[in-house]
């Protein structure tokens, strides 16, 4: 039976469109075809770009026609998250602030994406100014979990995350502060990449904390991940933090998955009370299934994994108080009260008082907060001594293992309105990816099955040295083939879509 054009990889996707098997505009309406079928219930799009996509794929078979080289991924669609700028579309960070806003460059992931043949979808939602882990706090409404449309799909990506989740693209891109990648990836069952911190261009990324955010390939399998990965990452000239190293061997890694004689470290600080019991079982099987690869398990201890947290949440608020007085009304995006009859600072206060969300505001104050004179060495610099001591930690852990492994979040899915009025709560989310963030080391998550209480997706979070990427995929590859053969498939060929008719049943299903 032939299999779905919304069910193949990105892989087989681009070998069909290079065989001449599909072409680049079919597989184009397919997908947007399925955007439009069901991102009113998803809504992981905040805008579509159909038009151009199609002209991209015609382009795309009009040079495999002609006999010119095409790359890896060409004529394969994706979603890009609107955090990243692309000239012709609204890129607004899902805040109102920015929301005409229309930049007059491209991001340099989107370039190379254009470079490379990747046929843009459109731009999906997110928490504003990637601020949350539900995205709950985007100005136009949060997306919904394919898996169980009362729940989040995570955030602050987690616009990228359902889109791939209900089928409407088969890549995606996100952006990943304090796991804004792997969290969505964990409670939508898909894949998540933070490559190393540098190993990705910043540039034309509207920033919000500007020592932790990286954008990075989302996925539904780890080969389309690394596909992703080698196309978007390298050193750019544009980007002072980039690192200026080959792209570590992640596509080789991701299809050799062979870990026999990896030390897989456990982390013991990233567990116990505060998990869910689905989570620890699920997490605690994947373990096996690498042990029974060839994998050597240890246990580790990063006694300063428990002060992450807390420091995260002074760091980051401090970058976004800097990088949020930008926006001010007065160059570009939403300026309000500008009438006449108020000063400049009262637009500027109008302005903001409109613009920002809740949750931008709560940021801006406590990061003002933490910088501001007499409490500067107190909280921010406390903070960032903290941080020093996570890494160091992580030194210490990688000399005795090659990667280190926990639960990309604590809980499964929770339910949508659950968290918006305990910001502590919604925190928690990011429990176990953070200490990545401060650290900079690369780090990812991978489906590893369902919880048996609620029957909804758990994440395995792989965290690497820096640029050793290429050990997330081998770790990935292993355990995704592991569990392939117990499934009998793919998590997402499961039946969470055609509980809500988001997907229609194969031949085989019906």
């Amino acid at each position: 039976m032939t299999t779905p054009i919304l069910r193949r990889t990105a892989a087989d996707l681009a070998a069909a469109i290079r065989t001449g098997e599909l072409t680049a505009v079919e597989v184009t309406e397919t997908f947007l075809a399925q955007i439009d079928a069901v991102d009113d219930q998803v809504h992981a799009f905040l805008a579509v770009d159909g038009e151009r996509a199609l002209e991209t794929a015609r382009r795309v078979d009009a040079k495999r026609e002609a006999g010119e080289p095409l790359g890896p991924l060409a004529g394969v669609p994706i979603a890009v998250k609107d955090l990243l700028s692309y000239v012709g579309l609204p890129t607004t960070a899902g805040s109102r602030i920015l929301e005409n806003y229309r930049p007059v460059y491209n991001a340099t992931v989107v370039q190379r994406l254009i470079d490379n043949d990747l046929v843009i979808l459109g731009k999906t939602n997110l928490d504003e100014f990637a601020m949350g882990s539900s995205t709950e706090t985007s100005a136009f409404g949060p997306s919904h979990n394919p898996w169980d449309l009362d729940r989040i799909p995570g955030g602050s990506g987690g616009g990228s995350s359902a889109a791939l989740a209900a089928f409407e693209a088969p890549l995606a891109i996100g952006t990943d502060t304090g796991g804004s990648i792997r969290q969505p990836a964990s409670v939508t069952g898909t894949v998540g990449i933070k490559p190393t911190y540098g190993g990705t261009s910043r540039f034309g990324v509207i920033a919000m904390a500007s020592s932790l955010d990286q954008p990075g390939p989302c996925a539904r399998t780890v080969e389309d991940a690394a596909l992703l990965h080698e196309v978007i990452c390298g050193h750019d000239p544009l980007d002072s933090t980039s690192i200026d190293q080959p792209v570590p061997p992640v596509l080789e890694a991701a299809r050799s998955g062979d870990v026999r004689g990896m030390r897989i470290g456990v982390v013991t600080e990233l567990g116990g009370e505060g998990y869910a019991p689905g989570v620890e079982q699920r997490f605690q099987e994947a373990v096996a299934l690498l042990q029974d690869a060839g994998a050597e398990i240890v246990e580790v201890s990063c006694p300063h994994f428990v002060y992450a947290l807390p420091a995260y949440y002074l760091i980051m608020p401090a970058e976004v108080s800097s990088n949020l007085a930008r926006y001010d009304g007065m160059r570009y995006g939403l300026r309000v009260g500008d009438d006449g009859a108020n000063s400049v600072e009262q637009v500027m206060t109008l302005t903001r008082g409109q613009g920002f969300g809740e949750e931008a505001k709560r940021r801006i104050i406590l990061g003002t907060y933490a910088l501001s004179s007499g409490y500067y060495d107190a909280y921010y610099g406390s903070a960032q001594k903290v941080r020093t001591l996570i890494a160091r930690d992580f030194d210490a852990a990688f000399a005795q293992c090659d990667v280190l492994v926990s639960p990309s979040t604590p809980t499964t899915a929770f339910r949508l309105g659950e968290r918006v009025d305990d910001p502590l709560a919604m925190y928690k989310a990011d429990l176990c990816t953070i200490p990545s963030n401060l650290a900079g080391n690369a780090s990812a998550s991978f489906p590893c099955g369902l919880a048996p209480e609620d029957g909804l997706p758990v994440g395995f979070q792989v965290i690497a040295p820096p640029m050793a990427d290429d050990r997330l995929y081998r770790v990935g590859a292993a355990l995704e083939r592991a569990l392939v053969q117990r499934w009998g498939g793919p998590l997402l060929d499961g039946a969470p879509l055609l509980a809500h008719s988001l997907l229609a049943p194969t031949d085989e299903e019906k």
